[in-house]
């Protein structure tokens, strides 16, 4: 009664959870990995910089740029592209376009093959970009994301994107690390980058340069700590991990995918509903254990009536008085679940 009575009261409040499983191991919790893109931040970066190097000129890089970006679903593809509009560049249409995971994109634009990505995959295909590495730096320690693009092999620039913080995360973050929760970011973004974030929103621990593929694993990593783990994210690639973590939290305005991975949805897309559903889940099981001694006491209480040690003093009226009793059991823990019903999270 009481874990039901606690599904319903997360609907009421825009969190959907799939069943009292989910709603039982959400109090259990001790770490919360949380997605940066899309979770902690608005997940729709917008261009910054562009940082020419090689005597090329910073329109004709972004235009490049913007030409391979083109072909790409990704949000911070996205980001350069409109900004790439915004100064009134016409993009090319890619050829030959390879998306590198965890690394960035290949293609050809204009009859020139462009690289776009991070450091790693500079160094990959050994392209020095020793001169760029400073302001990439310095665009990093800024929360900016740096990414560094190479035309026909050699270094061309930088072009920078940055994702605001959602203005109700560090708050959330707050109240999740109030409540003796770990707070761990993940991020396939370079390291100067994500740490910036951690500050900005108050995150410690920060699990940086981390390709999609392994995010399933950082979140096992974690569990094989002997921890209870939360992930919380929004994107195809997150699914694996959602699946992997003891409590999935899909953010409701994110992929199908990821929804359907997850064992609780946040319609409202703000983490201030994993607070909420934590607490939802606390006040439930104080609510379940309520009723447990409850009708422990009650029954123990009323043992000696059942054995019939009361009998011989009332007689014939004790009959219809064990009947009420027991109905009065039942209505007792009906009672005292339908209280969460009133419940409002500052109780929590």
């Amino acid at each position: 009664m009481s874990l039901t009575t606690g599904v319903g009261l997360g609907a009421l409040n825009g969190i959907l959870i799939r069943g009292g499983d989910a709603l039982q191991t959400a109090q259990k919790l001790q770490t919360v990995i949380l997605d940066k893109t899309g979770t902690i931040t608005h997940g729709k970066p917008v261009l910054t910089d562009v940082v020419t190097a090689g005597g090329f000129k910073g329109d004709e890089v972004l235009r490049l740029a913007g030409g391979v970006e083109k072909a790409s679903e990704h949000p911070l593809a996205a980001a350069i592209v409109e900004g790439a509009r915004g100064r009134g560049l016409e993009l090319p249409d890619p050829t030959a376009f390879n998306a590198i995971p965890g690394h960035g994109l290949e293609a050809s634009v204009d009859g020139r093959t462009i690289l776009l990505g991070n450091l790693k995959l500079m160094r990959d295909r050994a392209i020095a970009v020793a001169e760029l590495e400073a302001h990439a730096a310095r665009l990093a320690d800024e929360g900016k994301t740096p990414m560094f693009v190479a035309i026909d092999g050699g270094p061309a620039g930088i072009v920078a994107v940055a994702d605001t913080v959602k203005p109700d995360s560090r708050e959330a973050i707050r109240a999740l690390t109030m409540m003796g929760l770990e707070v761990v970011m993940i991020t396939g973004d370079n390291r100067r980058t994500a740490e910036a974030i951690g500050r900005q929103v108050g995150i410690d621990r920060v699990l940086a340069e981390v390709l999609p593929q392994d995010k399933a694993f950082n979140v096992q990593k974690l569990q094989l700590e002997k921890k209870i783990v939360a992930m919380v994210g929004d994107g195809i690639n997150d699914a694996p991990a959602l699946a992997q973590a003891d409590i999935g939290f899909a953010i409701g305005t994110g992929t199908d995918v990821a929804i359907a991975a997850s064992d609780i949805t946040l319609i409202k897309g703000s983490l201030q509903g994993v607070v909420l559903a934590i607490r939802i889940s606390r006040a439930t099981m104080r609510n379940v254990y309520q009723n447990l001694i409850g009708a422990f006491v009650y029954n123990v209480l009323g043992l000696p009536v059942a054995l019939g040690v009361l009998y011989p003093f009332f007689g014939i009226l004790l009959s219809p008085l064990l009947a009420l009793a027991m109905s009065f059991s039942s209505v007792t823990v009906v009672t005292n679940a339908n209280r969460l019903k009133r419940w409002r999270s500052h109780a929590a």
